[in-house]
């Protein structure tokens, strides 16, 4: 009876896998089942008596095949599309092969063109935000040794970002400027905007004057640290955005500076610049601001020198961690091969597109 019952739990089991939670949690049920296999493994033969050591083997193998819970299989959650991903734009090829589904490459000077690729969608621009959020802070011109403190109300309660900057933490205005700026730290410019005279809603809508004063029509910031998916732009507004905030000594020194540390407390926390191409010899870099979350993609806008140009390159939607920076390398190299009065442009997927 003993085993037609343990064989009857086995079935149900096989046929409800759902129930097997359940199942587990009425222990006391399979107790005398496995008392009852191990006393029978640890029993003599009387046909035949066990090897030396076998006897044990069984009953441990035996107690461990009961007791042994049925794993349950996590579900994988499917991968958030970004914006650009579900209106096809990644389906758009380029020669550079390009993992950025949006792209451009131009002359700062001359204001030509070079590259181009989904330059007129208007996507979410993630932590690209901070550089509207820095070049105002730094035009208005507010004494920059002022201490703030992080509030509550600095707490990323949209995506739920982590903070080494706690509750309670005081700094100066320039030091959460450059915070902002290198490492993309959220809860510093949230409150760089916070405390703006007349406050945050004074601030963002100092952001949207700011972007229509000079020209970026495809721009819209609904606050000053780009979680919001509705923050969103176009490759040539942020273009736009590059020129105008690399005449800006201050946000160009904050924004390449390779690593800061700043003073806690007791604590000394080491922060580093977002974008690792600032430290590379091969690269002149006079302004760059990185950007993610999972609306956007990773995004990358940067002033360089390269072959002797200023350029200006903007990459919105890159799908891989390190891929805008691979697509940066590639325009780089890309330039360093045109002839010296080279003229050459690629243009693809020119279509304005607003998902």
């Amino acid at each position: 009876m003993l085993h037609f019952a343990a064989l009857a739990a086995l079935t149900v089991a096989l046929t409800a896998p759902d129930a097997q939670a359940v199942q587990r949690k009425q222990a006391p049920a399979k107790k005398p089942v496995a008392s009852a296999v191990a006393k029978r493994a640890a029993a003599p033969s009387a046909a035949r008596a066990p090897r030396k050591g076998t006897t044990k083997v069984v009953a441990r193998a035996s107690a461990r095949s009961v007791r042994a819970p049925v794993r349950a299989v996590a579900a994988v959650a499917p991968a958030r599309l970004s914006f650009g991903q579900i209106a096809g734009l990644h389906k758009v090829s380029d020669p550079l092969d390009l993992a950025s589904s949006v792209a451009l490459v131009m002359d700062q000077d001359t204001k030509e063109v070079l590259l181009s690729k989904n330059d007129r969608a208007v996507l979410p621009i993630a932590s690209l935000t901070k550089l509207m959020t820095g070049l105002l802070i730094s035009e208005a011109h507010l004494p920059m040794d002022e201490l703030i403190t992080i509030t509550q109300d600095d707490v990323d309660t949209e995506k739920h970002s982590s903070s080494r900057l706690r509750v309670g933490t005081t700094l100066s205005r320039g030091e959460l400027l450059h915070l902002a700026l290198m490492s993309s730290e959220n809860r510093a410019a949230h409150a760089l905007g916070r405390t703006f005279p007349g406050g945050l809603s004074a601030f963002v809508q100092r952001m949207n004057d700011k972007a229509k004063l000079l020209g970026m029509m495809d721009t819209r910031y609904v606050e000053p640290t780009g979680l919001s998916s509705q923050n969103q732009s176009s490759a040539h507004d942020l273009a736009t955005l590059v020129n105008v905030a690399h005449g800006n000594a201050l946000v160009r020194e904050l924004s390449t500076s390779p690593g800061h540390e700043v003073a806690v407390g007791s604590r000394t926390l080491q922060y580093n610049n977002t974008n690792r191409l600032v430290k590379s010899p091969a690269w002149d870099i006079g302004l760059q601001k990185t950007g993610y979350i999972s609306e956007a993609g990773r995004c990358l806008v940067m002033q360089a020198q390269v072959s002797g140009r200023k350029l200006i390159m903007v990459f919105l939607d890159s799908a891989g961690k390190f891929s805008r920076l691979g697509d940066a390398e590639r325009v780089r190299s890309w330039v360093e091969g045109m002839q010296p009065a080279g003229n050459a442009l690629i243009a693809a997927g020119q279509t304005s597109l607003r998902p």
